[in-house]
């Protein structure tokens, strides 16, 4: 027997949601179906669907509601129709009105008119002397309560079109969701395909269809995804039932049926997890929630329903949605019977208050939402027992004195809750609302150490103080979020110390001896370095060569994050330079003794948000904002994708900013992209310690992508094994698709080419690449070739990347665009090495008297006295954040290389033992907690180069020469440092002096 997508995953959904599917009985008579003639709240059954094959639906093809069952749903829900049953006609003359809306206001607008009336917000005027009373088509509250039917291959005709469903979920006789199913046979045939049915081609060829549609979803039987109406597929999201759970099979995608179709979650997700907002270009939206909004709301609610314990602590990592969240949460809250009413209050970071909640919702949006300005308008509300959904900031209970309310169904939800203890915000928020349940969001990890975090949010009845986690990983894997890589690009600067020392005796002379000596402490200051003229020149050519090459072409965006307010201005000069005024804008707060030079960037808000409106639009020419403070928490923008940061930033401030890169913005996306000037990868680490091993994971590994590539590129040509790539033409062309005889065999060819592009993609331009550019470009050829014309599969036949094209129109040639920076690379092994030092204290006084115990072996010899001296102040500058781990190697080879010299001198054969691994012992006198570790590994390498391959007098010969430059070579090509030729100098010349 055949398996194809009818006798596989659609009558396994079919099965696994009815009862009477599974075992071949009769459709139910209308009677017997679940509820069906029950009055209100009589029926406790279970809610389940009931199968009725689609010919057994009372409808015509042209119908999008079952009349029939609707007029009886009608008749049961509502006592002043059953009173008058001709006014069940009325209200279904109402609706048939809204599914011919859609063709003149839109499916977004129809389907929100619809969804009011399935959520019982319309009223008639059924009621005494003509009075309004709400009409109910649904029963939301008990699912059992209504007619659930499931039916397959559902037919519907508008005019000349028709379509076939091939599973559509009937509620009261409407079609509230509807899926799509794919044959599970297939590689190059996805969930994808499904979508892109629905998407469009259903949602536009026959809108009416999907006016009463909650959500689709879409399966091949291995992935289940699902989105609302005119959601672009590539936000699709998975349901998932628990943490870390398994997709793949034809059982996990049963799993997620038996959990997200069941009729009690839909008329959830109908009822309190739907918002409809208008976008920035002004156009209406429906977003539904992601399945950890979904749990961890309901957890909320439990909670307070409940009424303990009194509080949680919710960590969903940056960008996951916490917001929205808090938006489902407040929503249920609020509508819920038993909760008599209840006051939510949202309490934020920092907001425009009036309007904005996210980059997506306005307060109006929300109903019964008011934004809270003033310490006095919230305890004048709390004072009055208002009873709606107030959004306000933490400090304005700050300022608030003594109890505000003792009601116990006021519930606070405080996002950010790690920066709320900051002057016992918490305990101020206890004090006001004293019977308060009280939910802290996070979207960056606490460390157990953060104790009053876990004190004022934190539930003793949770696992690991969490009462709910979304960490990173899960919301990479769900595509809510994106991975994160880090390239560390060095900044020279040449600096002429000769030359500074003379003018500075010439602007000092008249200064006093101390005073001469504060003002060096002061000019020695890292602000004083970092706004070095050449050195923003360095670092802004850097930007713009970078953004060009790697981001641009994408077409991405670029925040660029700099020391002071003052830099903003600095680096702006150079950019305009570089690019014109229209490339860049500053995006700073004001003081009111500000240069009249600085005002001009400081904006009111409505004209910062016209200006980010700009910012977020892939047309308009602004491609560089540059703040300093500003939008580095809170900023919405998925179109940034990369981080130009030359601040120094520690801990949730840095985590937090370093996430504006990371939001998903389309298929080309494939990441975010940090480029750090200033040399913060021991800060990331730090910021990222938490919960067990999960750091592991957090930084993606680009030395990883490096050694996939060629065995990536071997996998794809081993498809052609004997084929001449030197031939063009057709008979180069025929000779390859030879190669790819079957469906089958094609497919297994597009997913290793789709690995290989993303690889591809994700490095190019880095010079790894050009080895293998013509194998690559032939590949791509043969790839698009044998394309299926029809364009099915199209998450697997998708479209080429924006790098690989240039590359095939052959616009670019990888060899000329050359970046010799160093990419430093932070994987787990590396983060759990650096995180391992327990005590830098004790580590410290270990290399003071290590350093002693040298110095004291050639005591009053000032040669080693200097040479101490040296080291100390190397230790210093890089502690000091001027040395990055970079330079402070190649300072340290100086000094290891002159120590040798002078014990060689000192005493040529006593000293000869001792000298040996000296660059090993200077390195440990002089590293810190904040060296990464990497620079150990290097001069670890380093020293071993000699123990394997020297012989006496190497250095006299040219052979004994070659072959400790290769080992040396090879040694730094590990580590992606062999085109620094100023390391590589050093380093030999350490090796030169080692005996």
């Amino acid at each position: 027997m055949s398996f194809n997508e009818s006798n596989t995953v659609e009558q396994m959904i079919l099965d696994a949601l009815s009862a009477d599917a599974a075992s071949g009985n009769q459709p139910l008579e209308l009677k017997d179906a679940p509820g069906w003639g029950a009055s209100l709240g009589e029926d406790l059954r279970p809610a389940t669907w009931s199968y009725v094959p689609a010919a057994d639906v009372p409808r015509q093809p042209a119908d999008v509601m079952v009349e029939s069952w609707l007029r009886q749903a009608l008749i049961r829900l509502n006592p002043e129709i059953a009173n008058q049953l001709d006014r069940a006609d009325e209200v279904i003359y109402a609706l048939r009105a809204i599914l011919l809306t859609v063709q003149a206001d839109g499916l977004v607008r129809a389907n929100e008119n619809f969804m009011d009336w399935l959520r019982g917000e319309k009223t008639m005027p059924f009621g005494p002397n003509g009075e309004h009373v709400p009409v109910r088509l649904v029963d939301t509250a008990s699912p059992a309560g209504n007619q659930l039917v499931v039916t397959n291959q559902w037919v519907y005709q508008a005019g000349s079109v028709e379509k076939r469903f091939d599973v559509v979920f009937v509620v009261n006789g409407l079609p509230i969701v509807i899926g799509e199913a794919k044959t599970p046979t297939r590689s190059a045939v996805t969930w994808f395909d499904g979508a892109f049915q629905i998407n469009e081609i259903y949602e536009k060829q026959v809108p009416a269809m999907f006016v009463p549609s909650v959500f689709s979803f879409a399966t091949e039987g291995k992935l289940f995804r699902y989105g609302s109406i005119r959601m672009p597929i590539d936000i699709w999201g998975p349901w998932r039932t628990r943490e870390n759970e398994p997709e793949g099979s034809l059982a996990d995608v049963r799993r997620t049926v038996e959990s997200m179709l069941q009729p009690a979650v839909v008329l959830d997700i109908l009822q309190s997890f739907t918002v409809f907002a208008t976008d920035k270009k002004y156009r209406r939206i429906k977003v539904i929630c992601r399945y950890q909004q979904y749990f961890t709301t309901n957890q909320i609610v439990d909670r307070v329903v409940k009424g303990y314990p009194k509080k949680g602590l919710i960590w969903h990592f940056q960008g996951s949605g916490k917001t929205l969240l808090m938006v489902f949460a407040a929503q249920k809250l609020r509508l819920h019977p038993k909760l008599g009413n209840p006051t939510v209050i949202i309490v934020v970071d920092r907001i425009d208050l009036d309007t904005q909640i996210t980059g997506t919702f306005n307060a109006a949006d929300v109903p019964n939402m008011v934004g809270v300005a003033t310490r006095q308008e919230l305890q004048s509300l709390l004072g009055q027992d208002v009873r709606k959904v107030l959004i306000t900031t933490i400090h304005k209970f700050g300022e608030a004195e003594g109890k505000l309310n003792e009601r116990s169904n006021i519930i606070v939800m405080v996002d950010e809750a790690h920066r709320t203890q900051e002057g016992d915000l918490g305990r101020k928020m206890r004090e006001a609302l004293p019977n308060a349940f009280l939910f802290g969001l996070t979207g960056t990890p606490i460390n157990r150490a953060d104790r009053n975090t876990y004190w004022a949010f934190g539930a003793n009845e949770d696992e690991k103080g969490y009462m709910s986690r979304y960490s990173f990983q899960e919301s990479i894997r769900d595509k809510a979020t994106l991975p994160l890589h880090f390239e560390a690009p060095e900044v020279k600067l040449k600096i002429n110390k000769t030359a500074i020392d003379e003018a500075f005796k010439h602007i000092t002379g008249d200064l006093s001896e101390q005073d001469r000596d504060d003002l060096a402490k002061r000019a020695a200051k890292m602000a004083v370095l970092v706004k070095n003229p050449e050195r923003i020149r360095a670092v802004v050519n850097h930007i713009v060569k970078h953004f060009q090459s790697k981001v641009e072409p994408n077409g991405f965006k670029a925040q660029v994050v700099v020391f002071d307010r003052e830099c903003c201005i600095l680096y702006k000069a150079v950019m305009d330079e570089l690019l014109g005024p229209e490339a860049s804008a500053i995006v700073i707060s004001g003081a009111q003794n500000d240069p009249t030079e600085w005002k001009q960037h400081v904006r009111d808000k409505d004209a910062e948000e016209k200006l980010l409106d700009r910012f977020r639009d892939p047309a308009d020419p602004l491609k560089y904002v540059i703040v300093t403070s500003k939008l580095l928490t809170g900023f919405d923008a998925p179109i940034l994708q990369v981080m130009y940061l030359d601040k120094p930033m520690k801990d949730h401030n840095l985590l937090q900013a370093i996430c504006r890169t990371n939001r998903t913005f389309g298929q080309k996306k494939t990441h975010g992209l940090i480029v750090d000037y200033i040399g913060i990868f021991d800060d990331v680490a730090q910021a990222l310690d938490f919960d067990e091993k999960a750091v592991q994971q957090v930084v993606s590994n680009i030395e990883e992508l490096r050694k996939a590539l060629p065995v990536q590129v071997q996998k794809c040509l081993a498809f052609f094994p004997h084929v001449d790539r030197s031939v063009g033409g057709y008979e180069g062309l025929l000779a390859a698709q030879q190669c790819l005889p079957t469906n089958e065999v094609r497919d297994k060819f597009a997913a290793n080419y789709i690995v290989l592009g993303t690889i591809w993609e994700a490095l190019s331009p880095d010079p790894c690449l050009s080895p293998y550019e013509k194998d690559y470009r032939w590949l791509t050829q043969v790839y698009e070739s044998v394309k299926p014309p029809s364009g099915n599969g199209k998450l697997l036949w998708h479209a080429l990347g924006a790098k690989t094209v240039e590359l095939i129109n052959q616009n670019v040639h990888l060899e000329s665009v050359r970046d010799d920076l160093e990419t430093l690379v932070l994987d787990a092994e590396v983060l759990e090495e650096i995180l391992a030092d327990a005590d830098p204290a004790k580590r410290g006084r270990e290399i003071e008297i290590r350093l002693i115990a040298r110095l004291r072996k050639h005591l009053g010899n000032p040669q080693f006295t200097a040479l101490g001296e040296r080291l100390e102040k190397i230790k210093e500058r890089h502690e000091q954040g001027f040395l990055n781990s970079l330079q402070f190697l190649k300072e340290i080879l100086e000094v290891a290389k002159e120590v040798l010299e002078a014990e060689k001198e000192a005493d040529p054969k006593e000293e000869r033992d001792r000298a040996k691994e000296a660059l090993t012992e200077l390195f440990k006198d002089a590293k810190t907690k904040n060296t990464h570790i990497i620079v150990e590994r290097i001069v670890a390498d380093i020293d071993d180069i000699v123990k394997k391959v020297r012989f006496p007098d190497w250095q006299r010969t040219n052979a004994g020469e070659r072959l400790v430059q290769k080992e040396l070579r090879r040694t730094l090509l590990k580590y992606q440092l062999h085109t620094d030729q100023e390391l590589f100098d050093k380093a030999y010349g350490y090796i030169r002096q080692y005996y």
